[in-house]
């Protein structure tokens, strides 16, 4: 090549025409722009690793000045809040099992007689510690929370019992993972995310790796309807899942020792269920998708704000209510409910099903839209 090695001209014109390749690329450009905005969103406003608020149940037997003090200390401390008040004990070990409430407080009767004679009452307190991160700072400040609301009311002859230890025996039980471990918390969340992000990026390529290749006239022009191509091409994958969740499972109790206290064919509902929901999300990228490149893009775009938003590295309470909302409509945090729950809790398909059907209609939903999709695709 004759001429001068390097000219800035020529250096003008490639970098002219890499704008102009970008425009084109529409899709690609908005998720350069749109990624770093939804991470700045993530970790400056929902990520929050000391959760607030946290939804309280209570079983009082006592109705002493002093019960009610700490159930009103409780609720208006910054990490409690007052969600459910019952007097059945089986409905609070029900609510902790489906995780609709973080803590139990019950209060047993003639605490307040027991405390104006210096008996030191017991007040127990359950957590579900099947994430340790989302009870620890709530549990330390409790002995602080007690203590604060009962002091207006040690006066006079009960003063005495604020010079010497704590008045109350405060018994906390730390259910589903009593020792804290944090493998039992990550490691059946490691399932989740595993699928999530295999599962889609797999069928994401399938449609669009056949059109590169050239081959996708030959798959519109068989006589094949949207729904069965869209089985079709997703059935495999649904045996590769499989084969993963038991590697996964066998690691997870061979070498990090979780629990499976529960039916492994409930567990198996929630694993069919999220993997084919993550499947739909693949092949409905695959239909929007104009190359790997996009198809691997927008694989990554849905796998951010899932792997952030539904529990697995922050306290899924501890996000605004905004950032809740959006991670209620993801398949991964109902999973996760569903995988901690069997694993370490024992549920039953009953106690599982408040987070099943919201993957049923998050895959009806997705189907719908790639069916739709891919007929566009035959016209």
């Amino acid at each position: 090549m004759s001429g001068p090695r390097f000219a800035w001209h020529r250096l003008v014109a490639m970098v002219v025409k890499e704008f102009i390749q970008m425009r084109r690329d529409r899709l690609t450009f908005a998720m350069m722009i749109g990624i770093p905005i939804i991470q700045l969103a993530l970790f400056g406003y929902a990520i929050n690793a000391d959760p607030r608020n946290l939804p309280t149940a209570v079983m009082s037997e006592d109705n002493s000045p002093f019960s009610r003090a700490i159930v009103a200390g409780l609720q208006t401390s910054t990490y409690f809040r007052i969600a459910e008040v019952t007097q059945d004990p089986a409905e609070l070990d029900r609510m902790l099992a489906r995780g609709e409430v973080q803590f139990a407080v019950e209060i047993p009767a003639g605490f307040g007689r027991a405390l104006m004679r210096g008996d030191r009452p017991a007040l127990l307190v359950m957590a579900d510690a099947t994430d340790p991160a989302a009870t620890g700072n709530a549990l330390g400040a409790l002995d602080r929370v007690v203590e604060s609301s009962l002091s207006p009311l040690l006066d006079g002859s009960l003063a005495t019992l604020q010079r010497g230890p704590s008045p109350v025996d405060l018994r906390v039980q730390r259910r589903y993972n009593p020792e804290g471990i944090t493998q039992y918390n990550i490691v059946p969340g490691l399932m989740g995310t595993i699928l999530t992000m295999t599962m889609i990026i797999m069928t994401a390529l399938a449609v669009t790796r056949e059109r590169e290749r050239g081959t996708m006239e030959n798959l519109l022009a068989m006589p094949v309807r949207p729904t069965e191509v869209m089985i079709g091409k997703l059935a495999p994958f649904i045996l590769v899942g499989g084969i993963q969740v038991l590697v996964i499972i066998g690691t997870a109790t061979t070498l990090f020792h979780v629990p499976m206290v529960g039916d492994p064919l409930v567990l198996s509902v929630g694993l069919l269920t999220f993997i084919i929901a993550n499947l739909a999300v693949g092949f409905l990228f695959s239909t929007i998708a104009q190359n790997q490149l996009q198809a691997m893009q927008m694989s990554f775009f849905f796998f951010l704000p899932s792997i952030l938003m539904s529990g697995f590295m922050f306290p899924f309470r501890g996000m605004p209510d905004w950032a809740q909302v959006i991670g209620e409509a993801l398949p991964l945090t109902h999973f996760l409910r569903v995988v901690r729950g069997v694993m370490l809790k024992g549920n039953a398909l009953a106690d599982t099903w408040p987070d099943i059907w919201p993957m049923l209609v998050f895959l009806g939903a997705v189907s719908v839209l790639a069916v739709t999709r891919y007929r566009q695709t035959l016209d």
